[in-house]
């Protein structure tokens, strides 16, 4: 029994000798190689993902919604005021890259279903994986980063700015401040599940 093997495509050749004085015609037997899989992954990555988009797509509505107008009182005088998230670039940021985050996250959730739908591996080549590893750590990155500064921004219209005269904005802008805040913390989850999409990519990468 002789046997080739090669082992970067996982193909194996074998060929069956006959006995010395047989008439018996060679027949080469060919076995190839499946990639291991982790089909326990398979879930575990789609409803990460989809968590990722769902928070996503909160966090950009959510901030949209906040307008409101509303007035304060400040030495005596009656000052009318309107805010509007599109006022802030933080806040602006926030709902860019929330967009963004939330269609990088559909394009691949269509990507597992396409392979799927083939019965195919959904991470078929370590070059795929490595690519899922760098856009999920970008995008984990960017959420965490534009929550954080548009927190900022928040966390200054509900405290106020101190040694000055200016009072908390969200005491005449509750609906704003309650808006911006619940936008901000989607965010932060998204930035948690896109984190751990990343893990999982790790483990895919330690299979192939």
């Amino acid at each position: 029994m002789a046997s080739y093997s090669n082992g970067q495509n996982g193909l194996e050749l074998g060929i069956q000798k006959p006995a010395i004085g047989s008439n018996t015609v060679l027949e080469p037997t060919i076995s190839v190689a499946v990639a291991p899989r982790c089909p326990r992954l398979e879930l575990p990555m789609v409803v990460t993902r989809a968590a990722a988009l769902l928070m996503a797509l909160l966090s950009m509505s959510l901030m949209i919604s906040a307008k409101q107008r509303g007035s304060f009182i400040i030495f005596g005088i009656q000052i009318p005021l309107y805010a509007n998230w599109s006022f802030s670039d933080s806040l602006e940021s926030l709902v860019g890259i929330s967009a963004a985050a939330a269609a990088y996250s559909l394009a691949q959730l269509l990507l597992i279903a396409h392979e799927s739908l083939k019965k195919v591996h959904v991470v078929p080549t370590r070059r795929y994986a490595w690519m899922l590893l760098a856009g999920d750590q970008v995008f984990a990155y960017a959420m965490m980063s534009a929550g954080s500064a548009a927190a900022a921004v928040a966390n200054l219209n509900r405290t106020g700015i101190q040694h000055t005269a200016l009072p908390n904005f969200c005491k005449p802008l509750p609906r704003f401040c309650d808006l911006s805040a619940a936008s901000i913390a989607c965010a932060f989850v998204s930035c948690s599940f896109l984190a751990t999409s990343t893990i999982i990519d790790v483990i895919w990468l330690s299979n192939l």
